[in-house]
């Protein structure tokens, strides 16, 4: 009697353990496409997130830039005023000085975006050749 109840007893738990532990495949099938929408909701957010971030830091350089033309307009002005010699010189530094610039801006009008990791060092490299330039202007302006 003993051996009855306790097979009835085991028989019982892994009969509910195995009704509870297995779901349908339809269900399977179901909870996979909500994983796959969910993760493709989460692609979509960073990829707009990473094209926001371009954008940023496109209009951010692009003023940069056009307020270095208008630094070099100020420069090309204040040395009409010099001499011949110092005139040449100066004349010689903002064409450098411009030059860098319009690279600077043609750098960043082709930029396309290539992936996360490309941007990412782009815009490092960017960003330390803007820091440059404006360095460069800075210089002139105290010369």
């Amino acid at each position: 009697m003993k051996k009855s109840i306790y097979t009835l007893a085991a028989l019982g738990l892994i009969t509910g353990s195995m009704l509870t532990g297995c779901s349908s495949p339809s269900q399977k099938v179901e909870d996979a496409q909500n994983k796959v929408s969910e993760a493709n909701n989460d692609l979509a957010k960073a990829n707009d997130a990473y094209l926001q971030d371009i954008a940023t830091f496109k209009a951010t350089a692009d003023n940069k830039i056009a307020a270095n033309d208008k630094s070099i307009a100020e420069f090309r002005n204040r040395i009409k005023d010099q001499k011949k010699e110092a005139s040449a010189e100066c004349q010689k530094k903002i064409d450098a000085l411009d030059l860098k610039n319009s690279d600077m801006r043609k750098q960043l009008d082709d930029y396309k975006a290539q992936g996360k990791d490309k941007w990412e060092k782009f815009k490092t490299e960017f960003g330390q050749s803007m820091d440059d330039l404006g360095k460069s202007f800075k210089d002139l302006g105290n010369n």
